[in-house]
């Protein structure tokens, strides 16, 4: 094993480390929530699902690194890789619907808009959210669903490739392959465009509102000037991590089509491990209740606060 390999796993358990630690004390706090008051929030229970799914997917990223390290030819070749893909993509649309619902969400109940279409998705939010639950599992479910031609066609690819009898009936194949591999990566378009046109209506609508407040003699150092200036800070956040992962997924998804197939599918890797840390970690900053008892179990942790004092853990 080289150096680009042993930084390779090191950068990926880090990550899946993190993530996992991440994703747990959002399940841990949601959950232990819901026990004591037999309630939810509709913006709860997304986050709770979202850190559940970012669990599955990043034991199944953790897998594929491990495969693609020790094992490559497991890895591309027979039922193990068809598991691996029918899994990832499962999971991984499922989570990027629901962090796109969780942007519409945010969208509907923060920003403010006076247009008739925006109103009357804004008054019925919760109607509009299940919906859109509902028609993420679906989509979810259709990109799944595409994999069984790419499958087909792969082992046809591949079957004729290890007979190095390379015709028109193999290029022909191979060029089906490509072709339906960029087709299934559109899948991803739609919750691209929703969740960028939901953060930009956001920062727009957050960005007048702070203008607004500051033309009116509110100070810059005004808590709410300061929260509207922190919620920018993390709509801002969401947006940059969500074209890196975006990026990352390419990368990760065409890595077969690359000079050096093997480096390009490991930094897809490691940038898609970051995102189900990095997100999490940002939507602990902006939920109240997940910040404050972050910061109440960092104290306690390090010794500010008593044993025996009250702290609004899991309240």
């Amino acid at each position: 094993m080289g150096l680009t390999e042993g930084v390779f796993l090191i950068l990926s358990g880090t990550q899946f480390t993190l993530g996992i630690l991440v994703n747990c004390f959002i399940e841990l706090v949601n959950g232990s929530s819901w026990f004591k008051t037999k309630r939810m929030s509709l913006s709860d229970f997304i986050i709770t699902t979202l850190a559940l799914l970012r669990i599955i997917l990043l034991c199944i990223i953790l897998t594929d690194s491990f495969l693609i390290e020790f094992s490559p030819n497991t890895h591309d070749s027979g039922i193990i890789m068809q598991i691996i893909d029918v899994s990832w993509t499962f999971t991984n649309h499922l989570s990027i619907w629901l962090a796109t619902c969780l942007g519409v969400l945010y969208c509907l109940k923060i920003a403010s808009f006076s247009h008739p279409t925006f109103l009357w998705l804004k008054w019925r939010v919760s109607r509009v959210m299940v919906w859109m639950l509902l028609g993420a599992l679906l989509l979810s479910c259709g990109s799944t669903a595409s994999l069984i031609n790419e499958f087909k066609l792969y082992s046809v690819f591949r079957g004729i490739e290890a007979t190095r009898n390379v015709t028109e009936h193999f290029r022909k194949k191979r060029s089906e392959y490509y072709l339906i591999h960029v087709l299934g990566t559109l899948w991803y378009l739609p919750p691209l465009i929703v969740s960028l046109a939901s953060y930009s209506l956001l920062i727009f609508s957050l960005g007048r509102h702070t203008r607004q407040m500051l033309q009116n003699g509110t100070s810059s150092r005004d808590p709410t000037t300061e929260a509207h200036k922190r919620a920018i800070r993390i709509i801002l956040s969401f947006f940059f991590l969500f074209l890196l992962y975006f990026l990352a997924f390419l990368i990760a998804s065409f890595g077969n089509f690359l000079p050096k197939t093997k480096m390009a599918k490991m930094i897809g890797g490691v940038m898609t491990m970051f995102y189900p840390a990095g997100h999490s970690f940002i939507l602990i900053l902006g939920n109240s209740k997940l910040k404050q008892t972050f910061v109440v179990m960092l104290r306690r942790e390090s010794g500010h606060l008593k044993p025996g004092s009250k702290g609004p853990i899991f309240s």
